[in-house]
């Protein structure tokens, strides 16, 4: 959120408004929010790390819970570093410039992730409705497309949306009539939220009749297990999502948007390490091993010197 400053026709820099304008809350929230940020940050690099180091681990399930934390870790370090600068620094201002690319990165990058969760439903689908032909299907080839198509639909249609915002005249408000950007919200909004979650809501229509099908106790739970994780994630990145992309305009708030888009960007983050660590029992294995492998290198090391 912001205001601008404007030199005669056209917009050099924006005015970044914040949370507050008390240097001492700032400055509590500047903490507040490094620690929310570096947590966020190693939670999804400790993902990316174990899934690389670990053989167990070279699947198409854990090649696409990899994609997810690098997208997590790159949404979240486009806004964050420039939030915790600004709650210190004397000066609030960003450039047009820099404003449009932090707006083109950290939408596109929620617009791939947005459609990347309806590739990890159809990995899960797949697992359980089809699990002899699991491997087959899901090759790496046909993973290493999808991943890709992801990326490159993200980051196109985002360009449209950039590109007609970043065009409007600006006087305190766009100064010209917005149909057009409004459309292509709307669009982006399809894209970004009602395609995408109801072809979820669909493949997990189909996987839990495919579970019920199963008469063992186990291999039930099991396969809820599997899903589980997924379903969190999910809940908790479409749930404001919508609320900020399908709610009508009567009800647009600017205090309630802050808090709500703070909620989308940083504790959704934190969110998918805490849960994907916690609840899958092949990402704790790996991170045990590697901690138990440090602990025998130290042994050495401390052997040989001694």
């Amino acid at each position: 959120k912001g205001k601008f400053r404007q030199n005669q026709s056209w917009v050099s820099e924006f005015i970044l408004l914040g949370f507050s304008s008390d240097p001492t809350t700032n400055r509590i929230l500047f903490i507040a929010f490094l620690l929310l940020y570096l947590s966020s940050v190693l939670g999804n690099g400790l993902i990316v790390t174990l899934i690389c180091l670990d053989m167990h681990l070279h699947t198409s399930m854990y090649f696409f819970l990899c994609i997810l934390s690098l997208l997590d870790m790159g949404s979240v370090t486009t806004t964050m570093p420039q939030m915790l600068v600004h709650l210190l620094a004397q000066s609030q201002t960003i450039s047009f410039a820099g404003c449009w690319l932090q707006m083109y990165m950290f939408g596109a990058l929620g617009l791939t992730e947005s459609i990347f969760f309806v590739v990890m439903a159809y990995d899960r689908y797949v697992a359980i409705c089809y699990p002899p032909r699991y491997a087959v299907i899901l090759s790496w080839g046909l993973c290493t497309w999808l991943s890709a198509g992801t990326w490159a639909c993200g980051f196109f249609f985002f360009v449209i949306h950039t590109f007609f915002t970043m065009r409007l005249p600006y006087c305190g408000l766009a100064c010209m009539d917005t149909n057009l950007i409004a459309m292509v919200d709307l669009v982006i909004s399809v894209f970004m939220v009602v395609a995408p979650l109801s072809l979820i809501v669909a493949s997990y229509i189909r996987i839990a009749q495919a579970i019920l099908k199963i008469k063992s106790m186990q291999p039930r739970c099991k396969a809820f297990s599997i899903c589980a994780s997924h379903l969190t994630v999910v809940t908790f990145f479409y749930a404001p999502a919508t609320y900020i992309y399908i709610r009508p305009n009567s009800r647009y708030s600017p205090e309630q948007d802050k808090q709500i888009s703070l909620f989308y960007n940083v504790f959704t983050v934190l969110l998918n390490p805490v849960v994907y660590i916690l609840r899958n029992k092949d990402i704790k294995r790996a991170f045990l091993k590697v901690i138990q492998e440090g602990e025998k290198a130290t042994m050495v090391e401390i052997h040989d010197d001694s």
